[in-house]
Parts: C-alpha cells; sequence; structure tokens
C-alpha cells in the first residue's frame, strides 16, 4: 500500500474542525466576490476543486447555481454531504483527485479557494497536472478562480 501523503493525512479526520478555522470564516464575501465576477448568471455550471466541507458549493447552491463538488479527502466530503443534507440541498460531492479529473469540457466555472489542492503538491510538475485536469474541465471561453499560497510569505517573515 502507498505511503499517504502529508495533506491527505492532514484531512483525514479534520472534516468537523475545518470548518472552524479562521480562514474558512469569509464564505460570504468570497461568494459574493464570485456572483459579481459572474455576473450573476445563475445558468453557469461551477466546479469546486478542492471544495473541502463544502462551504462555497453550499453557498452558491443556496444563491441558486448548479455546483459540482470534488475534494481528495473522503471525510471532508462525507461532512459537505452532510452539511448540505442537514440544509435539504442537493449537490453533487465527489471524491476525486484533482490531477485525474473525469471531466471533459463541462463546466463554465472553476474555483479553487483556500488552497484548493493547488500549492498542496511536492511537485511542480503534480500542480502543472491539477491545473492541465481543471482546464480540461472546463468549456472553450470558461473562468477558472483560485487562489494560491504566497510563497514569499515564510521568507518574509522568517518562517521554517
Amino acid at each position: 500500500m502507498n505511503k499517504k501523503q502529508w495533506y491527505e493525512t492532514l484531512f483525514e479526520n479534520y472534516g468537523k474542525n475545518y470548518d472552524n478555522e479562521c480562514f474558512v470564516q469569509g464564505t460570504i464575501g468570497e461568494c459574493d466576490f464570485i456572483e459579481k465576477d459572474l455576473n450573476y448568471n445563475k445558468s453557469l455550471r461551477i466546479l469546486d476543486v478542492g471544495c473541502g466541507t463544502g462551504r462555497h458549493s453550499i453557498e452558491l447552491t443556496k444563491r441558486g447555481y448548479k455546483v459540482v463538488g470534488v475534494d481528495l479527502s473522503e471525510s471532508q466530503i462525507a461532512r459537505a454531504r452532510e452539511k448540505a443534507a442537514r440544509e435539504n440541498l442537493i449537490i453533487d460531492f465527489r471524491v476525486l483527485d484533482a490531477r485525474n479529473l473525469p471531466f471533459n469540457n463541462e463546466f463554465d466555472v472553476a474555483i479553487m479557494l483556500c488552497e484548493g489542492g493547488f500549492p498542496l503538491m511536492e511537485t511542480d510538475e503534480m500542480n502543472f497536472e491539477i491545473l492541465k485536469n481543471v482546464s480540461k474541465s472546463l468549456k472553450d471561453h470558461a473562468k477558472f478562480i483560485f487562489t494560491t499560497l504566497n510563497g514569499l510569505f515564510p521568507l518574509f517573515h522568517s518562517i521554517n
């Protein structure tokens, strides 16, 4: 059996605690930004890559968008499904590796927020696989909105 990577181990039993972290408290504002950037077009189909516990998928679904959420972590997806069910929302949450997505030209928009996988990989090549797979999942002229870690932050703040 393959040894799990640090990011797989980290998120294994992190579902409930994740929602209490300070860096996940901006969901409403983040979704406001996304909606404005999409001109409030509810017909757009959205792929939420590295969706975690589904905070953006859930909020955008509440606002009338059709969202598919994918994440590598089974516990995160289980938590996302629980949260959606509690709010009577039907959202397609799937356990998938962003480096190997099964979609082809299916989405109008992809979001990958709060380090939804992209900068967590061990190599640039792995990160590039995520970008390639997300791009392949998008229709022509689609939008891809994502955030990433600031590589200079640890250097500037002398963090090991």
